[in-house]
């Protein structure tokens, strides 16, 4: 199925990006953070301007993968982004990679195969009513600012940049899934009737939804390590876009005695997560910050 490889081209194209964003947002100063000026001060920076550049393109084969398959297949395989990203980190620091690191990736991938082979999703033509938005939006839009709540209020306390990166990164994510939600939409609205997406509001929702992702994003990836930031962007992603897919879209997931495999995979991709998280790959950044890059050089795991 050709959504499987876009999918997957777009979780690599969104691993660059985050590696990216991050190595430019982290110089900036913490006095902008929910500011306009830390994009001002973003937008001026080469490694940030190549970071979008990867963010649209990831955002390109997503879209495109939507087109062939349902939110339930094509997001699930976004969590590749967690080990692309943990090696492209390994690359950008100079690290050596060791055995916990590859177990990591080992258990990520092995989880998202046993979920996909199991859950088999399938896609569905149901649109998603009034209420149906309505209320999806009402909730989404809770539970991102109950997150943005607990990442400000964290990051005034002492030791709490890492919570603060853990509630931004799943704000981010809920925005980014939403996002998905709605792109899906207006793929359909495409295929239907091209003219007619010009003026149908899930366009226009949606590109005003992934903006507010991407700032929530800079501000994550400012005031915390990726370590932090990404397992909780890159799970919350897919978790919430596969219950949008069901819940808006009536796309099928396999139920009864696959519940058990499905939970299997899904806690790989969690201890792999840990792991990565763990991993002195994703943790790189913050040892170069403290101004120890040898610490981490040619480190094994």
């Amino acid at each position: 199925m050709i959504a499987v490889p876009l999918a997957l081209l777009a979780a690599v194209c969104n691993a660059l990006a985050s590696v990216l964003q991050r190595k430019a947002a982290r110089s900036a100063p913490p006095s902008e953070a929910f500011r306009l000026a830390l994009m001002w001060d973003l937008v001026r920076r080469p490694a940030w301007l190549l970071g979008i550049l990867a963010l649209i393109g990831g955002f390109l084969f997503q879209a495109t993968a939507l087109g062939f398959g349902g939110l339930a297949l094509v997001q699930p395989l976004l969590v590749v982004e967690l080990p692309i990203t943990l090696l492209i980190a390994a690359w950008l620091f100079k690290i050596q990679l060791g055995r916990q690191s590859w177990l990591a990736v080992g258990a990520v991938t092995s989880g998202l195969a046993l979920f996909l082979a199991a859950a088999s999703p399938s896609n569905a033509d149901k649109l998603p009513g009034f209420m149906g938005w309505v209320i999806s939006a009402a909730v989404t839009a809770g539970l991102v600012a109950v997150a943005v709540t607990v990442g400000v209020v964290s990051g005034r306390m002492p030791g709490g940049l890492g919570l603060r990166g853990v509630a931004l990164g799943i704000a981010a994510g809920l925005t980014f899934a939403y996002t998905a939600v709605l792109m899906k939409r207006t793929i359909d609205i495409l295929e239907q009737d091209p003219p007619g997406v010009l003026t149908s509001w899930p366009l226009y929702t949606m590109v005003a939804t992934g903006l507010c992702s991407v700032f929530l994003l800079q501000n994550a990836l400012q005031c915390s390590p990726l370590v932090a930031v990404q397992p909780a962007l890159t799970v919350t992603d897919p978790v919430a876009s596969t219950g949008y897919g069901v819940a808006l879209f009536g796309e099928d997931i396999r139920t009864g005695p696959w519940v058990v495999p499905e939970l299997v995979g899904i806690g790989l991709i969690l201890l792999g997560s840990v792991l990565l998280s763990r991993s002195v790959a994703i943790r790189g950044d913050q040892v170069i910050e403290a101004g120890n890059p040898e610490e981490t050089r040619g480190t094994p795991r």
